[in-house]
């Protein structure tokens, strides 16, 4: 009968602790309340009048355990009390390791740049000699650029200028340079592009080179007509 006194209390005392080791913190008053009953029949093992302070003791040791070593759920995201780093978080939201809700990645848009100028400089055309009329080889140039220019041409104004070498009269280069400037808008408006799209088809004659007059090379550059775009 010793053996049963001695062994039951020690027996019914590891049953409670096992049990509220299981337990959320917030139920070490259901586990002390567990514990108070264990205690008073582990009292009642001893003399009925150590049942009270078996109950108080135990009791009290068992609410203390649950507290110390329960770990729940609180908000129910399923990671543990002792682990969760964002406690309450709401019911159904997706959460990582750590309990907290994931930082969404910052979506990186790129910027799409719009060039709101560009000229197009055509140096390829040279004309019949002393002459705004367009060679074979001066279309098959212009053709070149006729499908870029009808992308551009819904939105955006084109804008038309010749241009001549220093070689002649100021006042010939000037016609010159308009005539050829309508050569080749004339041109490229039979090739399909709306001339309400140009606003503008001017003649510059030789007052803005861009190379050097005096060499041969240099007159060539000089000789050119320049689309500018405006988006």
């Amino acid at each position: 009968m010793s053996i049963m006194r001695t062994a039951l209390p020690l027996v019914l005392l590891t049953g409670v602790l096992t049990g509220c080791a299981g337990l959320q913190k917030t139920d070490w008053p259901t586990c002390a309340a567990v514990g108070g009953v264990t205690g008073a029949a582990i009292g009642a093992t001893q003399s009925s009048s150590y049942a009270g302070y078996g109950a108080l003791l135990i009791g009290g040791m068992a609410g203390a355990y649950c507290w110390v070593h329960g770990d729940g759920d609180e908000d129910g995201d399923g990671v543990p009390d002792s682990r969760d780093k964002c406690p309450g978080t709401p019911k159904g939201v997706q959460v990582d390791a750590n309990g907290c809700p994931p930082v969404p990645v910052a979506v990186v848009q790129e910027e799409v740049v719009v060039v709101k100028e560009e000229t197009i400089v055509i140096r390829d055309v040279h004309f019949e000699f002393d002459s705004a009329r367009l060679t074979a080889a001066d279309k098959t140039k212009l053709d070149t650029i006729v499908t870029r220019l009808k992308q551009e041409a819904p939105s955006a104004q084109l804008r038309v200028s010749g241009h001549t070498d220093s070689v002649g009269k100021d006042a010939y280069n000037q016609k010159l340079s308009e005539r050829r400037a309508h050569s080749v808008t004339d041109y490229l408006v039979s090739s399909g592009i709306p001339r309400s799209s140009f606003v503008s088809v001017t003649g510059a004659g030789e007052s803005h080179p861009v190379a050097d007059n005096k060499t041969a090379d240099g007159r060539a550059l000089n000789r050119r007509v320049e689309i500018q775009i405006n988006r």
